[in-house]
């Protein structure tokens, strides 16, 4: 069952910075991601997730969406651990075509998968983990990050072991 933490909708500041930095889409041999400068309001969210799952008896109070590919899949904090910061929720996406999966175990993992030129989507749709190293990416997550540096690949792996049920549990949402 999808637990929140409240209705905090604070925008961390490893947010904030993301959202001044740079990406580089390289004719889809880069990054496909867009921060955004503030979380969705709660009525977009929730409006997103009805018309993701098809139920419209569900609200977005589980996830703070704060960005996007160019298809329209969302990046967004799940707030599945009750009482703690928003910086501490697994970062997670959920694609235009029905894609999902768990990103990073909390915010600053996710900022050492974006300093290794890895967005949401390529962590979600592909195995291989091999983007280039983005210098001020790294910078950002120098800066911001609470965790220590560690590959895009043991970061999902353990964001994964951690959250083995999240897809099943948004499947549990659809209707």
């Amino acid at each position: 069952m999808i637990e929140t933490t409240g209705f905090d909708r604070t925008f961390p500041a490893a947010l904030a910075a993301v959202a001044r930095a740079e990406f580089d889409y390289d004719d889809g041999e880069g990054v496909d991601f867009e921060p955004y400068d503030a979380f969705d309001s709660a009525e977009e969210t929730t409006d997103w997730l009805r018309n993701w799952t098809g139920n419209h008896e569900l609200d977005g109070d589980a996830f703070r969406v704060f960005g996007q590919d160019g298809t329209g899949g969302l990046a967004a904090l799940w707030c599945v651990r009750p009482g703690r910061p928003l910086v501490e929720q697994p970062v997670v996406f959920l694609g235009s075509e029905g894609e999902r999966g768990v990103v990073a175990a909390n915010l600053s993992d996710f900022l050492w998968v974006l300093a290794d030129g890895l967005g949401p989507l390529e962590v979600v749709e592909f195995e291989q983990y091999e983007g280039r190293v983005d210098p001020g990416l790294t910078e950002l997550a120098e800066r911001h990050a609470a965790t220590p540096r560690r590959s895009t690949h043991d970061i999902v792996t353990a964001a994964r072991t951690e959250f083995p049920n999240f897809s099943q549990e948004i499947d549990a949402l659809c209707r």
